[in-house]
């Protein structure tokens, strides 16, 4: 399981979201502050998207700890890139933890102080309103609408 995890985020610090998605169980439940809960097919869209994306820019992906407590293995782990809309540098801390069955990831939670991430993404405005319930929804509703345009011109 360890081993699953580790060669998941070395793919995603490569953009492979093949290898990253071959780590996935079809039934997958991911969830995050930014995508909220995503499942299945569409959780591991989300990779590709970011993946491809992300291709050629200054991105980086930091696994620093993999370990297994109480039958889930938890994840600190780090991204590093320049947020699209603004331009601004992101260096995102990341706390995830994943369930398995059958070998394979089946649950993917990423934990991440949202107010920090959007004063990093968007400046003192992020600052000033990334704190609110408002801002994540706004987000939520952002990153899921791409998410659609995604699967749809693929």
């Amino acid at each position: 399981m360890v081993e699953t995890v580790e060669r998941f985020y070395s793919a995603f610090n490569g953009l492979d979201a093949e290898v990253m998605t071959n780590c996935y169980h079809d039934n997958i439940i991911f969830e995050d502050p930014a995508f909220g809960q995503l499942k299945a097919d569409r959780a591991k869209a989300m990779w590709q998207m970011i993946c491809a994306s992300q291709k050629g820019k200054s991105f980086r992906v930091k696994c620093l700890h993999v370990h297994r407590e109480n039958g889930i293995v938890k994840a600190d782990w780090e991204a590093f890139y320049t947020f699209s809309k603004t331009g601004r540098s992101v260096h995102n801390k990341i706390k995830a933890q994943f369930e398995f069955k059958d070998g394979l990831i089946i649950k993917h939670i990423d934990h991440f102080n949202l107010h920090k991430w959007a004063w990093q993404a968007f400046g003192l405005k992020g600052w000033l309103i990334g704190k609110f319930p408002f801002f994540k929804n706004q987000l939520q509703r952002q990153t899921n609408n791409a998410l659609d345009n995604y699967l749809k011109n693929r």
